[in-house]
């Protein structure tokens, strides 16, 4: 089951292959094939090794939302021979360079939207040439046409930019296509190759790279097909796919899963844009939801939410972020489908554990994968007890090669016996489920005792009137302070109303001191509430104070 003898590109290239005519994506109304897919990939990876002149191991830097240039580009990438470098489109000319940087990425994909920030930030860099994407470049000759020409002449949704060798991505396919009928490329290669960059989020400075090899990438969708077993949807399944495909659950999931099981992603270019994913949704009765806690919170609060019809749902699943009770409880009730939830990280290619519809137990994340070891370690570095919290270390097939270039942090993250620290507090019981707890660093200690902020966090979204929550430490390490930042749909809630909800449900060292009332919370493109942008707001206003 893990023995892992092709790469991503063979392993797509033969699903193409059979399921040939049957749709893979859908986005903005265009429909592509896996025929198609598999075609036009094929002359995209003749173009980057024929033209641009893309080596083995080369970095490949992409940095689109959710269109149907991403499949065909990654997978180009991929049967060229090149590692896929991940990028936020959000990111600003300040946060991609530093990428750029590190990566050593020699091309650049970038949206016309977007790219004024990529130009700002390739002069410094080793890109050589980039490919700019328009919105309706794979929408069709008439309609995609009338959609770049209103975007960029009459919305003024494209800014000024200039590469000093620049290509747009139909010359890319047309040039391609002339290479690939000249000359042949060879896809056949080790699985223990890199496949993939994925930077993860950084504390300070450059975030870190995760190597992530085919192999890796590949045996952790076998560990989530193994567990799943006859939970996850046949070939042909329509599936929402909100989440990007610059982040780990969305590129795993959307792409590697969707060409292995032969599913039909409806590709969600905003995942914000709750009213568009909504009309995707009654239009076609999908059979699976790829979410995390915030889209399910936004499509159930939605006003179309009751119009939707989930009688072909068969699966919804959850990750990146802790999924509230209440959250899974709603969306149970209103479907009659449980979300399964699990718990992953980008060092482990995902996924390390899940629930099942068969072994499922709500408030937890599972049980580890095939072929995964769990051990949970005290602070004190012994083994935590059956019940007792304790970092979550992982060892299996799926584990990175290590952090890009940075041979001290790969040290402190696996050590000698090769078990990967994650960072992660969690609690595993008696029959072998995980609970996830916080992250270490989040973790806020009062008067001795651990105080997780996920705990303060779920508790205040049961309350009827808080839309959302975020608990940090706005205190030092000798005297704690808990703060909460609570939006909420009544503009009458009060302070004391939030800490007297708190007293009802929580042990009174856990109850916050402070509460601040917000009209939205910092977040990351999925909805991952940022704690660390709070915290630094907090300290930026507290010297300005002083």
């Amino acid at each position: 089951m893990l023995d892992v003898s092709q790469n991503i590109a063979e392993m797509a290239h033969v699903a193409c292959t059979r399921l040939g005519m049957q749709t893979a994506y859908t986005c903005l109304g265009a429909a592509l094939s896996f025929y198609e897919w598999d075609r036009l990939s094929s002359h995209a990876a003749a173009w980057l090794v024929h033209e641009h002149g893309l080596q083995p191991g080369d970095r490949v830097a992409i940095q689109l939302p959710n269109l149907l240039q991403y499949p065909v580009l990654a997978l180009a990438v991929l049967k060229a021979q090149g590692v896929i470098v991940n990028l936020n489109p959000l990111y600003t000319s300040k946060e991609i360079e530093p990428v750029l940087q590190d990566s050593g990425a020699t091309l650049l994909v970038v949206l016309a939207n977007l790219a004024h920030n990529a130009a700002a930030a390739v002069v410094n860099t080793q890109v050589k040439s980039v490919i700019v994407c328009e919105v309706g470049d794979m929408l069709g000759t008439v309609r995609g046409g009338a959609i770049n020409f209103l975007s960029k002449h009459f919305r003024r949704q494209i800014k000024p930019f200039h590469f000093a060798h620049g290509v747009k991505f139909k010359y890319v396919l047309a040039q391609g296509k002339r290479l690939a009928q000249q000359r042949s490329l060879q896809w056949q290669y080790s699985p223990e190759r890199l496949a993939v960059l994925q930077y993860t989020g950084g504390t300070t400075g450059v975030p870190k790279a995760a190597m992530l090899s085919h192999r890796n990438l590949l045996v952790n969708i076998f560990q989530l097909d193994a567990s799943l077993q006859g939970d996850c949807p046949s070939s042909g399944a329509v599936m929402l796919a909100p989440l990007p495909f610059y982040h780990i659950y969305g590129f795993s999931l959307s792409l590697i899963m969707l060409a292995y099981k032969g599913h039909h992603a409806l590709l969600v270019p905003n995942p914000r844009d709750t009213s568009q994913m909504l009309k995707l949704m009654r239009k076609y009765k999908i059979a699976g939801f790829l979410g995390i806690n915030t889209l399910y919170k936004n499509v159930m609060a939605h006003a179309d939410f009751d119009r939707v019809d989930f009688s072909q749902l068969q699966i919804s699943t959850s990750g990146g972020m802790a999924l509230a009770d209440s959250i899974a409880h709603e969306w149970h009730q209103h479907t009659g489908v449980r979300i399964l939830e699990g718990y992953g990280l980008t060092e482990c290619s995902p996924m390390v554990a899940a629930n099942t519809y068969s072994n499922y137990k709500q408030g937890t994340v599972g049980k580890a994968g095939i072929a995964t070891e769990l051990l949970l370690l005290k602070l004190n570095g012994e083994q935590a007890a059956i019940g007792e919290p304790g970092e979550i270390c992982v060892k299996g097939p799926q584990v990175m090669q290590g952090y890009w270039h940075n041979p001290a942090e790969t040290a402190r993250a696996i050590d000698v016996a090769g078990w990967l620290h994650t960072g992660d507090i969690g609690v595993l019981d008696a029959e072998g489920y995980l609970r996830i707890v916080d992250r270490i660093k989040d973790v806020i200690m009062v008067s001795g005792f651990n105080v997780y902020p996920n705990e303060i966090e779920n508790h205040l979204a049961s309350h009827p009137e808080v839309v959302d929550a975020c608990a940090i430490n706005v205190g030092d390490e000798l005297n704690s302070c808990i703060k909460v930042y609570i939006v909420s749909r009544n503009p009458q809630l009060t302070a004391a109303a939030v800490l007297n909800y708190c007293r009802q449900g929580l042990t009174s060292y856990k109850v916050p001191k402070q509460v601040e009332f917000r009209d939205s919370l910092p977040k990351s493109l999925v909805g991952k509430v940022l704690r660390r942008q709070l915290r630094e707001e907090h300290q930026r206003g507290a010297v300005n104070a002083g």
